[in-house]
Protein backbone atom coordinates (compact mmCIF):
# COMPACT_ATOMS: atom_id res chain seq x y z
CA UNK A 1 0.00 0.00 0.00
CA UNK A 2 1.28 3.54 -0.76
CA UNK A 3 1.73 4.92 2.74
CA UNK A 4 2.01 8.67 3.31
CA UNK A 5 4.39 9.34 6.24
CA UNK A 6 3.24 12.96 6.58
CA UNK A 7 -0.43 11.96 6.85
CA UNK A 8 0.38 9.20 9.34
CA UNK A 9 2.40 11.58 11.54
CA UNK A 10 -0.38 14.17 11.88
CA UNK A 11 -1.35 12.44 15.14
CA UNK A 12 2.11 11.20 16.07
CA UNK A 13 1.91 12.10 19.76
CA UNK A 14 -1.40 10.26 20.18
CA UNK A 15 -0.12 7.23 18.29
CA UNK A 16 3.04 7.01 20.42
CA UNK A 17 1.17 6.45 23.72
CA UNK A 18 0.42 2.75 22.98
CA UNK A 19 4.08 2.29 22.02
CA UNK A 20 5.08 3.47 25.49
CA UNK A 21 2.75 0.90 27.05
CA UNK A 22 4.15 -1.81 24.78
CA UNK A 23 7.71 -0.96 25.79
CA UNK A 24 6.79 -1.61 29.42
CA UNK A 25 6.06 -5.24 28.51
CA UNK A 26 9.52 -5.83 27.03
CA UNK A 27 12.07 -7.74 29.10
CA UNK A 28 15.17 -5.57 28.90
CA UNK A 29 18.23 -7.76 28.45
CA UNK A 30 21.57 -7.16 26.72
CA UNK A 31 22.72 -8.78 23.51
CA UNK A 32 19.35 -9.51 21.93
CA UNK A 33 18.54 -10.17 18.29
CA UNK A 34 15.41 -8.07 17.70
CA UNK A 35 13.01 -7.36 14.86
CA UNK A 36 10.42 -4.58 14.80
CA UNK A 37 7.63 -5.56 12.41
CA UNK A 38 6.02 -2.61 10.66
CA UNK A 39 8.71 -0.19 11.77
CA UNK A 40 7.40 2.69 9.63
CA UNK A 41 9.66 5.74 9.64
CA UNK A 42 11.87 4.24 12.32
CA UNK A 43 11.74 6.81 15.14
CA UNK A 44 10.03 4.41 17.53
CA UNK A 45 12.31 1.55 16.46
CA UNK A 46 15.24 3.77 17.42
CA UNK A 47 13.69 4.23 20.88
CA UNK A 48 13.32 0.46 21.20
CA UNK A 49 16.94 -0.08 20.14
CA UNK A 50 18.23 2.54 22.57
CA UNK A 51 16.47 0.69 25.39
CA UNK A 52 18.19 -2.64 24.66
CA UNK A 53 21.95 -2.57 25.38
CA UNK A 54 24.35 -4.28 22.99
CA UNK A 55 21.48 -5.59 20.88
CA UNK A 56 21.05 -5.92 17.13
CA UNK A 57 17.72 -4.42 16.06
CA UNK A 58 16.23 -4.71 12.57
CA UNK A 59 13.22 -2.69 11.44
CA UNK A 60 11.09 -4.40 8.80
CA UNK A 61 8.44 -2.64 6.72
CA UNK A 62 6.70 -3.15 3.37
CA UNK A 63 6.56 0.57 2.51
CA UNK A 64 9.49 2.10 0.59
CA UNK A 65 8.08 5.55 1.43
CA UNK A 66 8.30 4.87 5.16
CA UNK A 67 11.74 3.26 4.94
CA UNK A 68 13.12 6.23 3.02
CA UNK A 69 12.63 8.26 6.19
CA UNK A 70 13.82 5.44 8.46
CA UNK A 71 17.27 5.67 6.88
CA UNK A 72 17.76 8.98 8.70
CA UNK A 73 17.65 7.32 12.15
CA UNK A 74 19.71 4.17 11.54
CA UNK A 75 22.94 3.66 13.46
CA UNK A 76 25.35 0.81 14.22
CA UNK A 77 23.23 -2.01 15.61
CA UNK A 78 20.04 -0.59 14.06
CA UNK A 79 19.15 -1.40 10.46
CA UNK A 80 16.04 -1.22 8.28
CA UNK A 81 14.90 -3.40 5.42
CA UNK A 82 11.99 -3.89 3.04
CA UNK A 83 9.95 -7.02 3.66
CA UNK A 84 6.65 -8.69 4.48
CA UNK A 85 6.03 -9.16 8.19
CA UNK A 86 3.76 -12.15 7.49
CA UNK A 87 6.65 -14.12 5.98
CA UNK A 88 9.21 -13.38 8.70
CA UNK A 89 12.01 -15.94 8.85
CA UNK A 90 14.99 -16.56 11.08
CA UNK A 91 15.24 -16.87 14.86
CA UNK A 92 14.77 -13.91 17.18
CA UNK A 93 15.06 -13.12 20.88
CA UNK A 94 12.40 -10.40 20.61
CA UNK A 95 9.73 -9.95 17.96
CA UNK A 96 8.14 -6.55 18.52
CA UNK A 97 5.31 -4.95 16.59
CA UNK A 98 3.45 -1.72 17.28
CA UNK A 99 0.28 -1.07 15.24
CA UNK A 100 1.22 -3.15 12.20
CA UNK A 101 0.00 -6.75 12.43
CA UNK A 102 -3.59 -5.62 11.74
CA UNK A 103 -2.49 -5.25 8.09
CA UNK A 104 -1.71 -8.97 7.81
CA UNK A 105 -4.57 -11.44 7.40
CA UNK A 106 -5.43 -14.73 9.13
CA UNK A 107 -4.13 -14.15 12.65
CA UNK A 108 -4.91 -17.74 13.74
CA UNK A 109 -2.13 -18.74 11.31
CA UNK A 110 0.03 -15.60 11.49
CA UNK A 111 0.54 -15.61 15.26
CA UNK A 112 1.78 -19.23 15.43
CA UNK A 113 4.13 -18.48 12.52
CA UNK A 114 5.67 -15.52 14.34
CA UNK A 115 5.83 -17.47 17.59
CA UNK A 116 7.71 -20.19 15.70
CA UNK A 117 10.39 -17.62 14.81
CA UNK A 118 11.24 -17.09 18.49
CA UNK A 119 14.32 -18.63 20.01
CA UNK A 120 13.84 -20.56 23.23
CA UNK A 121 13.22 -17.97 25.94
CA UNK A 122 12.30 -15.40 23.29
CA UNK A 123 9.48 -12.88 23.60
CA UNK A 124 6.68 -11.79 21.26
CA UNK A 125 5.28 -8.34 22.12
CA UNK A 126 2.53 -6.77 20.01
CA UNK A 127 0.03 -3.92 19.90
CA UNK A 128 -2.80 -3.81 17.36
CA UNK A 129 -5.75 -1.41 17.03
CA UNK A 130 -9.04 -3.06 17.98
CA UNK A 131 -11.30 -0.12 17.23
CA UNK A 132 -12.97 -1.74 14.21
CA UNK A 133 -16.40 -1.71 15.87
CA UNK A 134 -16.32 2.09 16.31
CA UNK A 135 -18.72 4.12 14.17
CA UNK A 136 -15.80 5.74 12.31
CA UNK A 137 -14.79 2.34 10.95
CA UNK A 138 -18.30 1.03 10.43
CA UNK A 139 -19.15 4.04 8.26
CA UNK A 140 -16.16 3.28 6.06
CA UNK A 141 -17.53 -0.21 5.40
CA UNK A 142 -21.01 1.18 4.81
CA UNK A 143 -19.85 3.83 2.34
CA UNK A 144 -17.68 1.34 0.46
CA UNK A 145 -20.83 -0.65 -0.38
CA UNK A 146 -22.63 2.35 -1.89
CA UNK A 147 -22.43 3.43 -5.52
CA UNK A 148 -20.40 4.72 -7.24
CA UNK A 149 -17.82 3.57 -4.71
CA UNK A 150 -18.72 -0.11 -4.76
CA UNK A 151 -17.97 -0.23 -8.48
CA UNK A 152 -14.81 1.84 -8.16
CA UNK A 153 -13.60 -0.55 -5.45
CA UNK A 154 -14.72 -3.66 -7.37
CA UNK A 155 -16.66 -4.67 -4.27
CA UNK A 156 -13.59 -4.41 -2.01
CA UNK A 157 -14.09 -3.84 1.71
CA UNK A 158 -11.69 -4.70 4.48
CA UNK A 159 -12.70 -6.33 7.74
CA UNK A 160 -10.19 -6.27 10.57
CA UNK A 161 -8.37 -9.59 11.14
CA UNK A 162 -7.75 -8.71 14.82
CA UNK A 163 -8.93 -11.45 17.19
CA UNK A 164 -10.74 -11.10 20.49
CA UNK A 165 -8.72 -11.06 23.70
CA UNK A 166 -9.75 -14.62 24.49
CA UNK A 167 -8.96 -15.59 20.88
CA UNK A 168 -5.33 -14.53 21.20
CA UNK A 169 -5.07 -16.10 24.66
CA UNK A 170 -6.39 -19.40 23.31
CA UNK A 171 -3.88 -19.39 20.45
CA UNK A 172 -1.01 -18.87 22.87
CA UNK A 173 -2.28 -21.53 25.25
CA UNK A 174 -2.39 -24.04 22.41
CA UNK A 175 1.17 -23.06 21.45
CA UNK A 176 2.37 -23.76 24.99
CA UNK A 177 3.50 -20.17 25.57
CA UNK A 178 4.63 -18.90 28.96
CA UNK A 179 3.74 -15.63 30.71
CA UNK A 180 0.66 -14.96 28.58
CA UNK A 181 -0.50 -11.34 28.88
CA UNK A 182 -3.40 -10.14 26.74
CA UNK A 183 -5.39 -6.99 27.45
CA UNK A 184 -7.29 -4.16 25.81
CA UNK A 185 -6.90 -0.50 26.66
CA UNK A 186 -8.97 2.50 25.63
CA UNK A 187 -6.84 5.50 24.67
CA UNK A 188 -8.85 8.70 25.14
CA UNK A 189 -8.26 11.30 22.42
CA UNK A 190 -9.84 14.75 22.31
CA UNK A 191 -10.05 16.01 18.73
CA UNK A 192 -11.38 19.26 17.33
CA UNK A 193 -14.40 17.69 15.59
CA UNK A 194 -15.46 14.78 13.39
CA UNK A 195 -13.40 16.14 10.48
CA UNK A 196 -10.32 15.44 12.61
CA UNK A 197 -11.47 11.83 12.92
CA UNK A 198 -11.50 11.61 9.12
CA UNK A 199 -7.96 13.00 9.09
CA UNK A 200 -6.98 10.32 11.63
CA UNK A 201 -8.36 7.38 9.65
CA UNK A 202 -7.02 8.84 6.37
CA UNK A 203 -3.56 7.86 7.59
CA UNK A 204 -4.57 4.32 8.55
CA UNK A 205 -7.92 2.60 7.88
CA UNK A 206 -8.63 4.50 4.67
CA UNK A 207 -5.25 3.82 3.04
CA UNK A 208 -6.29 0.62 1.19
CA UNK A 209 -9.48 2.32 -0.01
CA UNK A 210 -7.59 5.35 -1.32
CA UNK A 211 -5.32 2.98 -3.22
CA UNK A 212 -8.32 1.57 -5.12
CA UNK A 213 -10.76 4.48 -5.45
CA UNK A 214 -8.94 6.41 -8.14
CA UNK A 215 -10.87 9.56 -9.18
CA UNK A 216 -13.68 8.72 -6.73
CA UNK A 217 -11.41 9.28 -3.72
CA UNK A 218 -12.45 12.89 -3.00
CA UNK A 219 -16.15 12.08 -3.38
CA UNK A 220 -15.77 9.11 -1.02
CA UNK A 221 -14.15 11.32 1.63
CA UNK A 222 -16.85 13.97 1.20
CA UNK A 223 -19.66 11.45 1.74
CA UNK A 224 -17.87 9.92 4.69
CA UNK A 225 -17.25 13.35 6.19
CA UNK A 226 -20.96 14.21 6.09
CA UNK A 227 -21.91 10.90 7.70
CA UNK A 228 -19.35 11.44 10.45
CA UNK A 229 -20.65 14.95 11.18
CA UNK A 230 -24.08 13.44 11.79
CA UNK A 231 -22.81 10.47 13.78
CA UNK A 232 -20.29 12.40 15.89
CA UNK A 233 -21.41 16.03 16.24
CA UNK A 234 -19.89 18.59 18.57
CA UNK A 235 -16.56 20.22 19.25
CA UNK A 236 -14.32 19.33 20.96
CA UNK A 237 -14.91 15.65 20.27
CA UNK A 238 -14.05 12.66 22.42
CA UNK A 239 -12.59 9.85 20.31
CA UNK A 240 -12.03 6.67 22.34
CA UNK A 241 -9.62 4.32 20.59
CA UNK A 242 -9.32 0.69 21.68
CA UNK A 243 -6.09 -1.24 21.27
CA UNK A 244 -5.10 -4.81 22.08
CA UNK A 245 -1.69 -5.49 23.61
CA UNK A 246 -0.14 -8.89 24.23
CA UNK A 247 3.15 -10.41 25.31
CA UNK A 248 4.26 -14.03 25.60
CA UNK A 249 7.48 -16.00 26.02
CA UNK A 250 8.56 -19.20 24.34
CA UNK A 251 9.62 -21.69 27.02
CA UNK A 252 13.32 -22.38 27.42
Amino acid sequence: MPWNPDQYHKFQSQRSAPFDDLLKLVDIRPGLKVVDLGCGTGELTRRLADLLPESRVAGLDSSPQMLAQADTVKRPGLTFELGDQATLSGEWDLIFSNAALQWSENHPALIPHLYGCLRQGGQLTVQVPSNHDHISHQLILQTAQEEPFRSALNGYKRHSPVLSLSGYAQVFFELGADDIIVFEKVYPHVLENSDAVIEWVSGTALVPYFERLGPEKDAFVAVLREKMRTAMPGSPLFYPFKRTLFSVHRPG
